[in-house]
């Protein structure tokens, strides 16, 4: 039986306007045992200027290792979402996040195909994906890290597109990060996607929907950063508990994605129930 420990990922504190140290040492206020850091590439001011979360990859990996030994929490992986179909932008930067993670000490790095050009072709765009998550785990593959496909984007919004992005490449590297909220805003039953699924799962984006967000979005788009407090909305996670713990192959994390430190402190005292 799958062992579940919840986590958060850092977009909680986005408009905290505090930086990553701080949204690390205010997860584990709340209780969260794991946090998922977004990593950038090169310099932005916000972060710079320490009103941001976000941590540039320019920065030494320790820092972060630094935060969590800190504050007494574990990473859970890291938010590196890139274009799978964008090789250009794609392949370096899901290196570089590997590397930098296994420094760092995640186990999981977490992307999805992005947004693609609007003058490629589906078959062209699959050729460029096969090649950035080739090059990305022949990286991974030596360092122990796992590459997390999400339900995010264009291919990836139903079960037979995630599949095939995953069927891409063969690799103990590359496994599935599913985002509850975003299967529920492609249109599908998150519960029974998930089953499809679980026996590949390393990671777990627990995001709930409200009522309200998903009468105004669903099936109209193919997912969103973050959703409402977990318990709040629409979300059965009574049943998305008990797949996970019977099914998934591996312990796995409930990364909460919500948008304020409110709903942070309502997720983790909702999913407590259930653990």
């Amino acid at each position: 039986m799958a062992k579940i420990h919840l986590g958060i990922n850092l977009e909680f504190v986005r408009h905290a306007d505090k930086p990553f140290e701080w949204g690390v040492a205010k997860a584990a206020e709340l209780g969260y045992t794991h946090v998922e850091p977004m990593v950038h590439w090169g310099r932005e001011l916000l972060s710079e200027a320490g009103y941001f979360h976000s941590v540039s990859m320019l920065d030494d990996p320790l820092r972060v290792k630094r935060a969590c030994e800190k504050y007494g929490v574990k990473l859970s992986g890291l938010s590196a979402h890139t274009p799978l179909t964008k090789p250009e932008i794609g392949v370096e930067y899901l290196k570089q996040a590997i590397r930098f993670a296994a420094e760092c000490g995640a186990p999981v790095v977490n992307t999805d195909e992005g947004p693609k050009q609007p003058w490629t072709t589906e078959e062209e765009d699959f050729v460029l994906m096969r090649y950035t998550l080739m090059e990305a785990a022949k990286v991974a593959e030596p360092r122990g890290i796992k590459i997390g496909l999400e339900c995010h984007q264009q291919y990836s919004k139903t079960p037979e597109g995630l599949n095939r992005i995953y069927k891409l490449v063969k690799s103990p590297a590359i496994g599935i990060n599913f985002d509850t909220g975003n299967a529920f805003l492609c249109g599908h039953d998150p519960v029974k996607w998930l089953r499809r699924v679980v026996k590949r799962l390393v990671h777990l984006h627990a995001k709930d929907i409200s009522v309200e967000h998903g009468e105004a979005e669903r099936g109209k788009v193919t997912g969103t950063p973050v959703g409402c407090a977990c318990g709040d909305g629409v979300l059965d996670w009574k049943k998305v508990v008990a797949i996970v713990r019977q099914q998934a192959r591996e312990d796995i994390v409930f990364s909460v994605e919500c948008g304020t430190v409110e709903q942070a402190e309502r997720s983790i005292r909702y999913l407590k129930t259930l653990l």
